[in-house]
Formats: structure tokens, sequence, C-alpha cells
């Protein structure tokens, strides 16, 4: 007996193992479409019509008259104004995000979101699986007790696991489908000062007007791939009148085919800068044709500055990495600056005054390929030269990083980047 149950367990781990490996190997053995890898040149700028027109057809997402974009800086501005909106919402609630833990801030938004519920309002809650995995369980089912619908999306599973890196990180809150919240703030404690270090640097936005319809699309859409749930009615998609003169565009990109929609919308306006492009991001490790676009748009005169974060940057590694492959746009003439003050989280992006985009995307692989991400274009009016410079005052505070700087540097952070290479850093 004891012979069969040995062999039964044997044969069962076996048949585990063998359906594990399988799912994995089928998954990636699968052809996946290319990415766009030719050069591209446009004989056009960020601000004329046929740019406008092109974004709009070739990422399937239309632009949009009629916003208003408020500006909140930091989790100390940014964390009100959303729990503001969260207590005078009256229909629906719909919230997505990937980091959402600590007392500060997470437990806040679970009594908020709760609340809200008990209130009568329909409130749908989509947190990353991975992301939230630091929240105690407490605040979770403080919201479902409260009749909050809550999902914690992709947790890991066996059949799963060739999709496990397969994050949402996108920030995304929309109440009564008229009052639109994204950018690059998580809901964390590390978003509030604590007494013992700065808090993370960042910029998110309040958004008013037709465009929010479409954050509630993304959200509705990613939705529905984790509930089965289709969203309807006014109480989600309402009809929204004019609330300013910002024209926008919503950019939702995932890891599916025909959905890495975020890499193509940056490459084609890198290749429409003519006089300037300013960029900050948290993570800066594009893939090699991203890196030369960057440095193709200095070599043809274009006034080129990239602020990533310093010493502080919470995954070190990601910024070894990038290092290592900065000579060739530093010699361009691309100017590189590291944050000082603390860990630089926000990602933004303004070419000549006429083009900004706002969201949930960094400049890397990850948020390129791998993550569902969400982020809202400017075309024209004062928001992108108002984005150039929220940029310049962080650069105010940023230390540059030059040529002669990355010939300098020491074997061991040379050692630690050529490492970080060839694991795939940041993948």
């Amino acid at each position: 007996m004891k012979r069969r149950t040995r062999w039964l367990t044997a044969a069962i781990a076996a048949i585990t193992v063998a359906l594990v490996l399988g799912n994995v190997t089928l998954f990636n053995a699968l052809p996946k479409p290319l990415r766009l890898t030719q050069d591209i040149s446009v004989p056009y700028g960020v601000a004329d019509p046929a740019f406008q027109r092109e974004m709009d057809l070739l990422l399937q997402q239309p632009l949009v008259d009629g916003n208003r974009i408020e500006l909140l800086e930091d989790g100390e501005r940014t964390y009100p104004a959303m729990l503001e909106a969260i207590a005078e919402a009256e229909h629906s609630i719909t919230f997505e995000t990937y980091e959402f833990w600590g007392e500060a801030s997470a437990g806040r938004f679970a009594t908020a979101l709760a609340d809200a519920a008990k209130d009568g309002v329909t409130v749908h809650v989509l947190l990353d699986f991975v992301g939230s995995t630091l929240a105690d369980s407490g605040k979770f089912d403080r919201m479902r007790d409260a009749g909050v619908e809550l999902i914690r999306w992709r947790k890991p599973s066996w059949y799963n696991l060739a999709r496990f890196n397969h994050r949402t990180h996108r920030k995304l809150m929309i109440t009564d489908g008229r009052t639109g919240f994204t950018g690059g703030a998580n809901i964390a404690d590390k978003w509030l000062p604590d007494g013992e270090g700065a808090a993370y640097r960042d910029n998110h936005f309040r958004i008013q007007g037709p465009v929010v319809g479409r954050l509630q699309a993304a959200f509705a859409d990613t939705w529905l791939d984790a509930s089965g749930q289709l969203l309807l009615g006014d109480a989600y998609f309402p009809d929204l009148e004019p609330a300013g003169e910002v024209t926008a565009q919503v950019v939702n990109s995932a890891p599916r085919e025909g959905r890495h929609r975020v890499r193509t919308m940056f490459l084609h306006a890198l290749a429409a800068a003519q006089e300037r492009i300013t960029i900050a991001t948290a993570y800066f490790y594009p893939d090699a044709a991203f890196l030369d676009a960057i440095t193709a748009a200095a070599e043809r005169g274009v006034e080129v500055r990239i602020l990533v974060p310093g010493e502080s940057i919470d995954q070190g590694f990601v910024r070894h990495a990038s290092i290592n492959r900065w000579e060739p746009m530093l010699k361009a003439g691309v100017r590189l600056y590291e944050y000082q003050p603390s860990m630089y989280h926000s990602k933004l992006m303004s070419i000549d005054d006429a083009w900004a985009s706002i969201g949930s995307s960094n400049l890397d692989n990850r948020s390129f390929r791998i993550n569902d991400e969400a982020n809202v274009n400017v075309y024209g009016g004062d928001f992108p030269q108002q984005i150039r410079e929220l940029i310049e005052r962080d650069l105010e505070e940023a230390e540059r990083y030059d040529l002669d700087s990355w010939r300098q540097r020491p074997w061991h952070k040379r050692l630690a980047g050529w490492i970080s290479m060839t694991i795939g850093a940041h993948l």
C-alpha cells in the first residue's frame, strides 16, 4: 500500500510539473507579432494636423475636445483630492492601481471606498495582485464586507505562470463617470512623508470633460477581462459636457497582440519633434531601437533633456543597466539628469510645447511590452508647455550626468550595469 501511495504521489507530481512546463513552453513558443523596428521619419511636427490625424487612426484612440486637466503634485495633494471625490460620488466609483498598501494611504482609501459602498454607491476596485501583497487582508475584508466588488488581478496560478509577469500598472479612478484621476502615483505610504525620509516625487492629474469616458472605457476593458462583467449605463458612461479647452486622447496599452500601443506612440512623437523633447520617467530602460530614436532626434538638432531618479531609485539595478547604455546619447548631445532629493516616480513627456503625454507608462520595456498601461496625450494649448515647465522645476534639484561622468564611473558600477543588462534588467 505504501509503495502504491508513493507511486501515485510521484505520478501526480510528474503530471503537475509536465503541465506547468508544457504551459510555459507552449506559450513562449507561440509566434509573437513583431514590434516596430524601422526608423521613423515624418515630414511634419507634433503641431501639424497630419500628426494628430495619424495618432488618432494608428493608435485607434480618438482625440476628444473640451476637457480640463488639473495638476496634483505628490501624495500630499493627490490623495486628499481623490478621497474627496470618493466622498462626493453618488452613483459609481471605478478604481485601478498597481501598488496598494500602508495604513496612512491604502488604509484611508479602503475606509473611504467601504463607506461609499455602504452609502449605496457601486464601487469596483481592481488591484494588481503583486502590487498589493504588502497590504494586510483586513483592508480587503473591510471593502468586501461593505459591498465593494474587489478583484486582485492576475493572482499567480500554475496554469497561468507564463503570464505571471503581466501586471496592471495603470493608475485610474473615475467617479460617477464624470471625474477621472490618472498619473504616476500609486496608493502606498512611500508617497507620503514619514519623518524618516522624503516621500516619492510624483505627479497626478484630475480630469473632467468628455475624455473621462475614454478613461472609463480603459477601466471597463480590464474589468471585463478580470470579472466577465460589462459595465454599462449612465452611472458609468453619462453624457459629458465640455469642461475646458484641452484636446486629449487616452491611449491604453496591454500585453496582447495589437495592443502594444505605448511604444509606437512615443516613437512617432519623437520622430515628429522639431525643437525640444523634455522627458521625466521613473525607469529608463527601453530597447535599443528606442534609444536610437532619442539619439537621432538629438543628432538632427532637437534639444533633448531626460530626468530620471538618482541614487535614491528604488530599483538600483535598473539605474546601473540604463547608465551603461547612455554613451551614444551623451555623445549626440542628449542631456541626462538625476533627481537628488528622493525617489523620482513621475512619467511625463513634452514635445515642442505642442504635445504632451501623462499617465502610468515609464520608458522601459516593462511598460512597452508587459504591463497594462494608460496615458493621456494632450494636443496644443498651454498644457504641453506647463508640463515642460513642471519638469524644469524638478531639474533645478537634479544633477547633470555628462559624458565625463559616464567615462569616469567606477568599475563596480560598470560591472553592476553589465550584470543587470545580461540578465535583462526590469523585463
